[in-house]
C-alpha cells in the first residue's frame, strides 16, 4: 500500500548487486508510476525512466526541454511505486559540472539508484536521430566527475553514455568509455551501437557494466537478451517500449469510437475494472481507512 516498502539505499544496494550478479539484468521504462508497478510484479529486476518518456509525457519533443525539478520530481513518483530500483535518464546533467552535481544529489534526493549523463551538446538529440554533435573530452569527462564527487551515497549509480559512435567512429567510442570510466563512470552506456560486434568492442575497453539501449524503431537491432548476454552486455532497457505500447492502444480505441460511436470493440483489450484495482491495491487501502475510521464516538455522559 502506498509506496515502496524499501528504502532508496537498500534499493541502491540491490541494484548493485545485480550488476555483479554475472547475469544481464533487463530494465523495462516506466511512463508513469502505475507501469512501474506492473514491471515490478511481471518479475522484472528493475524500472528504467527514459528523458524521451518524460518528454513526450509532456507533449515535448526529446531535445533536453525538461528541466531537472520536473524530471526529478516524476522520477521520484514513479520510483518510490516500486521496490525495484530505478534509474533515470539525466540527458546532459541539465547543464554546467555544477549544475550536473546538483542534479545528482537531487535525483538522490528523490530516491533513484542511479542515472545516466551523455557527452551530447545541450540541447540534446535523440540518441537515435542523425545530426547529433558530442562535447570534447574535457567536457564530457568533467561532467562525470562532478557527478561521482556530489553522490552522497557511495552505491547511486553514475553511469556515462557516449553517443561518439555517431560522430566519429567506434574506436572513438572505445576511447571515450575508457576516458569515462576513469573520470569515476560506474558503467557505460554506449548509444546506437550498429551490431552485436561493436556491443563486444565496447566490452573489450572496459572493465565495467555496459548497458544496451533496446529502443524500437532505432539504429541498433532488437537483440534478444541471450544475443547481448553473448557479447558481455550487463544491463539492457526498452525505453519507449511501454509507452509506444499505451499510446498505441489509446489511438486504436480513440479510433473504433469515432468510427463505430462506441469503445464497445476494444473493452475485450483493455484493462479491467478489478485488474486495476489490483495494481492500485484497493483493497489494502479499504482495509486501512476500515482500520482508522471504524469507531463509536464516546459518550458525553
Amino acid at each position: 500500500m502506498l509506496y515502496s516498502t524499501k528504502t532508496p539505499e537498500q534499493k541502491r544496494q540491490q541494484f548493485r548487486e545485480l550488476l555483479a550478479s554475472g547475469t544481464i539484468q533487463q530494465f523495462p521504462g516506466a511512463f508513469n508510476p502505475l507501469s512501474a508497478r506492473l514491471i515490478e510484479e511481471k518479475g522484472f529486476p528493475g524500472v528504467y525512466i527514459s528523458g524521451a518518456v518524460l518528454a513526450n509525457d509532456l507533449g515535448l519533443p526529446d531535445i533536453g526541454l525538461t528541466t531537472l525539478t520536473e524530471v526529478a520530481t516524476r522520477a521520484g513518483q514513479i520510483a518510490r511505486m516500486t521496490d525495484l530500483p530505478a534509474i533515470v535518464d539525466a540527458d546532459t546533467g541539465f547543464g554546467e559540472p555544477m549544475n550536473v552535481a546538483r542534479s545528482v544529489q537531487e535525483l538522490e534526493n528523490a530516491g533513484l539508484a542511479g542515472c545516466h549523463i551523455e557527452d551530447q551538446f545541450n540541447p540534446k538529440r535523440c540518441g537515435h536521430l542523425d545530426g547529433k554533435n558530442v562535447v570534447d573530452l574535457e567536457t564530457a569527462t568533467k561532467r562525470i566527475r562532478a557527478a561521482a564527487d556530489a553522490r552522497r551515497d557511495p552505491n547511486f549509480l553514475i553511469m556515462a553514455r557516449t553517443d561518439i559512435r555517431a560522430t566519429e567512429g567506434l574506436e572513438a567510442a572505445q576511447d571515450r568509455a575508457r576516458a569515462l570510466v576513469e573520470a569515476g563512470a560506474d558503467a557505460i552506456f554506449p548509444e546506437a551501437m550498429k551490431d552485436l560486434s561493436e556491443f563486444q568492442a565496447i566490452r573489450d575497453a572496459v572493465d565495467v557494466p555496459i548497458l544496451a539501449n533496446m529502443t524500437e524503431f532505432g539504429q541498433s537491432a532488437l537483440f534478444t537478451v541471450e544475443e547481448l548476454a553473448g557479447v558481455g552486455v550487463n544491463m539492457v532497457i526498452y525505453p519507449v517500449t511501454l509507452l509506444r505500447s499505451a499510446m498505441g492502444a489509446a489511438e486504436r480505441t480513440l479510433d473504433a469510437i469515432t468510427t463505430t460511436g462506441s469503445q464497445e470493440a476494444e473493452v475485450g483489450n483493455m484493462l479491467t475494472r478489478a485488474r486495476l484495482y489490483d495494481l492500485v491495491d484497493y483493497e489494502a487501502y479499504n482495509r486501512f481507512d476500515t482500520g482508522v475510521f471504524n469507531f463509536q464516538v464516546p459518550g458525553t455522559n
